[in-house]
């Protein structure tokens, strides 16, 4: 099969990487991709950005495409997947009704209370006065979201109450609204789920890190970093999250007349009371994806394809590597607040198979230099027998890089590989 690839970060060079080593997938495409992608896979321009429809139906049927993949949220939430498969064309990814499990903070509480789904006592607040009372009524630590979409980044933990309010009043002044949520204690653990709108097959579970500095200090991220599998993780944890969290929400949503049909990311918090759901997102988490499909070894074009198909009962078992893997960001001076781009980058090696970089944020100059061009701009993988051996390949591949102000964190999958993580 030919498959095309939306988007254009480390989530996609990820996919496209893991689409090439699929014997049935004859070619792959990307748009609009970026320099790392493009060494691998041609790479098409979106001159309107991914939610361009139009433009992507086009290059879809122009490339005689089996299988297109969208990575980014936004499309998704925009509706592209709709107009694609209005087209006749076969597309992973959920409609916009259904992406609205990401794209609504608040239409996923919804439909978790509907299909009683543990997760957190929440209020969503559409000015200060509602803040104030849900904050109060909650108690610190604050959780504030951002309702829509935010890249990863509208989210505020705090032991400040000014702080927290000062997050709500910057979303009302932006015309959206927030949701204040109980703060959920406990190990955090992403788990993505391949559906096709009745079955549920569940991924390897991984943990992110989603603030930027070491111990999890400093603001919020779109994440620095990630590890798969969990050595610490309570046994038959995938089973019980499949059971009780995603099975119960395709169901719900396949009962309003809105299936989803993708990837159903599942943002957990092991609470001493069991798993209760931090998010949901309606795509491949990034940098989760890094370390998941590094350790995939059923081919994961089948797999996309038999869920867009609605085929997923009939896929055998997934396979998986024993190896460990591990991934962390390289971010641009600034980030997040400010990121500083258009620096040089060099140093880029990849080992024996074992580590290599996925690009992120990344461009190339009027003399074809490669530039930094976002917040996250490399994604360093690296693998082995254990979670220690992975760390060591991934920061050999970040020791290695070059690129002005940028920083990283150090301590991405410490703490399991030492044993000190555990969870009772």
């Amino acid at each position: 099969m030919n498959a095309l690839v939306i988007g254009s970060g480390a989530r996609e060079h990820a996919i496209v990487r893991a689409l090439l080593a699929d014997p049935e997938v004859g070619r792959v495409d990307a748009a609009p991709g970026n320099p790392g992608i493009a060494e691998v896979a041609t790479c098409h321009p979106l001159p309107d950005g991914v939610t361009d429809a139009a433009e992507i139906v086009r290059l879809a049927q122009q490339l005689d495409t089996d299988l297109v993949v969208i990575g980014p949220e936004v499309p998704l939430v925009a509706g592209v997947a709709d107009t694609l498969r209005d087209a006749g064309i076969t597309v992973f990814g959920p409609s916009g009704q259904a992406a609205q499990l990401e794209g609504s903070k608040a239409f996923a509480k919804e439909i978790m209370a509907a299909a009683d789904v543990p997760t957190s006592r929440s209020y969503v607040c559409t000015n200060d006065t509602e803040a104030a009372a849900a904050l109060e009524a909650t108690g610190a630590p604050y959780v504030v979201k951002d309702d829509g979409l935010a890249a990863g980044k509208g989210v505020v933990v705090t032991d400040s109450m000014d702080a927290a309010l000062a997050h709500a009043r910057g979303c009302f002044a932006a015309g959206g609204s927030v949701v204040v949520e109980e703060f959920l204690s406990g190990p955090e653990v992403s788990l993505f789920c391949i559906t096709d709108g009745t079955t549920v097959v569940p991924l390897a579970p991984a943990q992110d890190f989603k603030r930027v500095g070491d111990g999890d200090a400093g603001p919020n991220t779109g994440g620095m970093g990630a590890y798969s599998p969990l050595p610490w993780a309570p046994a038959g944890l995938v089973d019980d999250v499949v059971a009780r969290i995603a099975q119960p929400t395709v169901d719900e949503m396949r009962r309003r007349g809105t299936p989803f049909a993708g990837v159903l990311y599942v943002g957990l918090a092991l609470t001493p009371s069991g798993p209760r759901v931090i998010e949901f997102n309606a795509r491949f988490g990034d940098p989760e994806t890094q370390v998941v499909l590094a350790r995939l070894r059923t081919p994961l074009g089948g797999l996309l394809r038999a869920a867009a198909t609605g085929e997923l009962d009939q896929q055998p078992p997934l396979v998986w590597r024993e190896d460990a893997a591990v991934t962390v960001v390289v971010a641009s001076e600034g980030y997040p607040a400010t990121p500083r781009t258009g620096d040089p980058i060099e140093g880029l090696t990849d080992g024996d198979g074992e580590s290599y970089v996925l690009h992120a944020g990344t461009a190339r100059d009027d003399s074809g230099a490669l530039v930094s061009a976002g917040g996250r701009v490399l994604s360093c993988v690296g693998t082995g027998p254990d979670l220690a051996a992975a760390r060591a390949a991934a920061y050999g591949v970040v020791g290695a890089v070059s690129l002005r102000g940028s920083h990283h964190r150090s301590d991405i999958a410490q703490a399991a590989a030492d044993g000190t993580l555990t969870f009772a």
